[in-house]
C-alpha cells in the first residue's frame, strides 16, 4: 500500500473545535474527502487549513451515509475510514503503507489524557474479539480495500451507528481477510460522549452489535440512532 493508493474518508458535523488537530496529523500527500453536515464553521476552516488534495462536500444525512458517500467519491484502490475527534499516531501512516495480505485493517482508539484506561480496556477487548473470530471494528480507524467493500455493497445506509462493525462482518462473511492491528491507534481527542456515561456508551454499542451480529435487529430499528449521532457530535 501507497500513500498515493490511499484515499480518508472524513464525516464532520460541528467540529470546529477539532479539525485543526486532526488535520495536523495527516500527511499532507494524503487524499481527503470530508462529507459535511455542520451547523459551524467546520468545512470553511477544512478548505483555509488544507487547500490541497481535499474535497469537502457539503451534505446533510447521518454518519452511514457521508461514509458512503465519500467511499463512492473516492477513485483510490484503499479507503481510510475516522472521525475528526482523533488524532493519528505519529507513525501511523509509516506503518500503514508496510501492512499487506488483508482487504480490511483496523485498529484501536486509544487516550493520551483522560479515560485512558477505558479506551485501553476497549482495545484488550477487541484483540480478544479478533481471536474469536468476531472483528470489532471502529469507524475511528478502519482501512478498507475499496474493491471489497464495493463487493459487498458498501455500508448499510439504514444504519445510523455501528455501520463499521456490521460492514467489516459482512467483509468477513463473503471471505475477505480482516486484521486487527494493535499498533496502528488513533488518539481520542474529544470525550463528550465518554463524560455522558461510559456505561451507557459501552451498553449502548454491546447491545445493537449482539443484535446486528446475529441477525435479530428488527428493520424498523436499524435506523434508529437512541441520540448517537446528536450525542457523539453535539
Amino acid at each position: 500500500m501507497r500513500l498515493n493508493d490511499l484515499t480518508l474518508v472524513l464525516p464532520t458535523r460541528d467540529e470546529a473545535r477539532n479539525i485543526g488537530a486532526f488535520l495536523d496529523s495527516i500527511p499532507p500527500a494524503v487524499q481527503l474527502i470530508v462529507v459535511d453536515a455542520s451547523r459551524d464553521g467546520t468545512p470553511d476552516l477544512i478548505e483555509r487549513r488544507r487547500p490541497r488534495n481535499t474535497l469537502v462536500v457539503r451534505e446533510p444525512g447521518t454518519v452511514t451515509e457521508a461514509r458512503q458517500r465519500g467511499a463512492e467519491l473516492a477513485k483510490t484502490d484503499w479507503l481510510l475510514f475516522t472521525d475528526a475527534d482523533v488524532v493519528f499516531a505519529p507513525d501511523y501512516f509509516e506503518r500503514l503503507v508496510q501492512l499487506s495480505g488483508a482487504a480490511v485493517y483496523y485498529g484501536p482508539k486509544l487516550s493520551r489524557d483522560r479515560f485512558r484506561r477505558y479506551y485501553a480496556g476497549i482495545a484488550r477487548a477487541q484483540a480478544v474479539s479478533q481471536v474469536c473470530g468476531i472483528p470489532a471494528a471502529t469507524g475511528s480507524n478502519l482501512v478498507v480495500s475499496r474493491a471489497a467493500l464495493m463487493a459487498v455493497g458498501g455500508f448499510d445506509v439504514r444504519l445510523r451507528c455501528n455501520e463499521d462493525s456490521e460492514v467489516v462482518w459482512r467483509l468477513g462473511r463473503a471471505g475477505y481477510s480482516v486484521r486487527f492491528c494493535r499498533d496502528l491507534p488513533v488518539y481520542a481527542i474529544d470525550h463528550r460522549r465518554l463524560e455522558r456515561g461510559r456505561i451507557g456508551k459501552t451498553v449502548h454499542s454491546l447491545v445493537r452489535c449482539a443484535l446486528l451480529y446475529s441477525n435479530l435487529m428488527p428493520p424498523k430499528y436499524r435506523g434508529l440512532d437512541w441520540g448517537y449521532w446528536q450525542n457523539r457530535h453535539g
